[in-house]
């Protein structure tokens, strides 16, 4: 943190789109550059509700409100009253949320104006490089730069935080640990001794037809699933409602479902388990520091833009086996042909040892692309 003049302020706009994936990486970010750097952090959100279930502090009431040292603000589209005073040194619109005019008229008098980003989603494809930091002058001679994630050097890189992964390690080495965490989510010893697989899906993933092919399949598996995900499939499974702390188990298939988990027990969930699959972009992103075999369920977009982003990223990530890239596509439906999932899975668990190499090699490969938040100050540093 800079000693030579106050502390930097920064405004973060989140409009939540995708339920817990835009409020979740904001939040992380909030806090990384609250704790970590020493920013003057206030989150403004649109929808209390879904941030409280990933961060159970949020009071859901309040305008405004302090927690992890961040200040959130409830973003009602107001456009309020705002003066130069009122700006922050940095102002980032998360996915090109359109932030009040009246916020970016008061950025206009601010002297000097704020850095101004659009933080972009997260994409593989070749484009981003060449877009990321790219300017965009508007009105009143203000300019907006746009700031990509991304998995190259030639990008904004992944969000992480700095202990993050010394946490996993310790987490992965403490058995003890490890066994207490999963207990206290429900999961027997037996289920622990099985091949533990977490679920995070949109509700058209095929996992009825998944769960049949674990069902008939030789090895154990306890899949466990947060509460309010794959409902109907989950429900069919059990015979009951798909409440936190019910669970079946048909042949070689236990269903158990979780309670809806704050991130740091998400993350010790992903540690945990030897398949993990996740939705969206901050499952995503976590699942790759995880270091373990994942299935990515990628936001479904009109005319299935969504499968050229899946395929750039599994281009890059999943070049060296193709059972991955495979069960990933039949998994996104980005395939014309009926799939044999009783087929499909063996193949696929056949290869979990190599898969879970690779995530190890590629989590070092991330790591030297530095992180978001670093590299994000570091960039705002030099359009200042």
């Amino acid at each position: 943190m800079d000693q030579h003049h106050q502390k930097t302020t920064l405004a973060l706009f989140c409009k939540v789109v995708d339920n817990y994936g835009d409020i979740g990486i904001c939040w992380r970010l909030a806090r990384q550059l609250e704790q970590e750097h020493g920013i003057g952090v206030t989150l403004w959100v649109d929808d209390l509700q879904s941030f409280q279930r990933i961060c159970p502090q949020v009071a859901t009431d309040r305008e405004t409100q302090q927690v992890s040292a961040v200040t959130i603000r409830h973003w009602r589209g107001q456009d309020g009253v705002f003066t130069a005073a009122d700006i922050a040194d940095i102002v980032i619109e998360f996915f090109a949320c359109d932030i009040p005019p009246a916020y970016i008229a008061a950025m206009a008098e601010r002297v000097p104006h704020p850095v101004w980003l659009n933080l972009e989603g997260l994409s593989a494809e070749a484009w981003v490089e060449g877009c990321h930091t790219l300017p965009s002058p508007q009105s009143r001679s203000l300019v907006k730069y746009f700031f990509f994630p991304g998995f190259t050097g030639k990008t904004g890189g992944l969000l992480l935080e700095s202990g993050l992964l010394q946490q996993r390690q310790a987490f992965l080495d403490d058995q003890a640990a490890m066994a207490a965490f999963l207990r206290q989510l429900g999961v027997t010893p037996a289920e622990m001794a099985s091949r533990k697989v977490s679920l995070f899906c949109y509700p058209q993933a095929p996992v009825a037809a998944v769960f049949k092919a674990w069902q008939g399949g030789g090895k154990a598996i306890a899949c466990l699933v947060p509460e309010g995900v794959a409902v109907d499939t989950v429900e069919a499974f059990l015979g009951q409602a798909a409440q936190a702390g019910a669970s079946a188990t048909r042949d070689a298939l236990t269903v158990r479902v979780l309670p809806f988990l704050p991130q740091q027990d998400y993350d010790k969930l992903l540690w945990a388990c030897d398949l993990n699959f996740v939705r969206g972009e901050d499952s995503f992103v976590r699942a790759q520091w995880a270091g373990k075999p994942f299935v990515w369920h990628i936001y479904p977009q009109d005319e299935d833009l969504h499968h050229v982003k899946l395929n750039a990223f599994l281009q890059s990530y999943a070049a060296t086996t193709e059972k991955l890239a495979e069960f990933s596509l039949c998994w996104n439906e980005a395939t014309k042909a009926a799939v044999d999932w009783s087929a499909l899975w063996p193949a696929f668990a056949a290869d979990m040892p190599k898969i879970a190499m690779m995530a190890m090699d590629w989590q070092q490969q991330m790591l030297a692309n530095g992180d978001l938040a670093g590299n994000l100050l570091k960039f705002a540093e030099t359009v200042r």
